[in-house]
């Protein structure tokens, strides 16, 4: 078994490598960082390689996505529709345990849709601020992708600071629940 501060540098090139691999829209590369159901020591002839292992994904807004088959069909079709995006990680934080890490991160994302109708140009260009954990399980094969979790995170406007009272809330109001 390798060193604590090797486990959290091969975790760490894991998931820059499979950040790297999405802004440069590489399914295949995708495809290989994410844990198979050979990974984990199962016989994909007895059993159906896309429930095998269960792996989940969840995107911003999106349902919890489970299995191979889910996860990497939504993978394929972000990047069908993203003709640009760039992921600058921040607040980065691992934490290794055995065979299994866990990676918490801020993704500040740029990301532009196709180009309009009329031009060659990228489409608009949109900043989102998400957090994300990313869960890996250690293979043969290194470190691979067992689960990522994404939520946006709620910005808050100058608006919200004029608003406040001078309690210090900032113009929340109890009655409008946990997120407004």
């Amino acid at each position: 078994m390798s060193a604590p501060h090797t486990d959290v540098e091969q975790v760490e090139a894991a998931n820059t490598a499979f950040y790297e691999a999405l802004e440069r829209g590489d399914f295949e590369e995708v495809s290989t960082l994410w844990l198979t159901p050979a990974d984990l020591g199962v016989d994909e002839e007895y059993h159906d390689p896309a429930d095998s292992g269960v792996i989940s994904c969840v995107h911003p807004g999106w349902p919890v996505l489970t299995g191979r088959g889910e996860v990497l069909r939504s993978y394929a079709l972000i990047m069908a529709n993203t003709d640009y995006i760039q992921f600058f990680l921040t607040d980065v934080h691992v934490s290794v345990t055995g065979d299994t890490a866990l990676v918490t991160c801020t993704e500040n994302i740029l990301s532009g849709g196709p180009a309009p109708a009329e031009g060659d140009e990228l489409g608009p260009l949109v900043g989102q601020l998400v957090v994300a954990t990313n869960v890996f399980r250690r293979t043969s094969e290194g470190w691979k992708l067992w689960s990522h979790h994404a939520s946006p995170v709620l910005a808050e406007t100058d608006d919200d600071d004029t608003e406040g009272d001078d309690d210090g809330t900032s113009g929340l109001n109890p009655d409008d629940g946990p997120l407004g």
